[in-house]
């Protein structure tokens, strides 16, 4: 049983370190094939993993300031201040938390439905092949299409 424990773990080593000639494993108990050596140093290794990590650190760094919590709550407080129509926000805001719970509901029973969310995949599908066909394969469609979006914005903006 020693033999076996010992022959293992020079299995594991002759896998994990590089192979030198003095290392001789001549019983092996392991039901995995030999694995070649390592092609690379693992100074190289270590080399472009410090280089990832001074990115990430760089990266880091250049981010903006933590956004203090009191300052957002007064700007919340002066906002909710300026609103006139307090109880068409509250409304509104209301009718969008049912609206989203019964779409949740919806597309749960949907989903129960057997073929159904597939044949919904497919209806995606086919409607997204239509679209990029309709205004994202050629430039005269996709000017079409940024006209569009611009005179909605117009519509939601009130300018128009």
């Amino acid at each position: 049983m020693a033999t076996t424990a010992t022959s293992t773990s020079m299995a594991v080593t002759g896998v994990m370190l590089p192979r030198h000639p003095t290392i001789t494993t001549t019983a092996r108990c392991s039901a995995l094939p030999n694995l070649p050596a390592r092609s690379f140093s693992t100074s190289i290794k270590q080399v472009s993993e410090s280089k990832r990590s001074t990115v990430f650190r760089i990266k880091a760094s250049d981010e903006a300031a933590p956004v203090d919590a009191n300052e957002l709550f007064t700007d919340l407080k002066e906002k909710w201040d300026a609103v006139e129509n307090k109880s068409t926000v509250i409304i509104y805001g209301g009718g969008g938390v049912v609206a989203i719970w019964l779409s949740s509901i919806l597309i749960g029973a949907i989903n129960s439905v057997p073929l159904l969310p597939k044949i919904m995949e497919l209806v995606g599908l086919g409607y997204t092949g239509w679209f990029v066909y309709r205004y994202l394969l050629f430039k005269s469609s996709r000017k079409e299409l940024a006209t569009d979006i611009e005179s909605i914005k117009k519509k939601i903006a009130g300018t128009e």
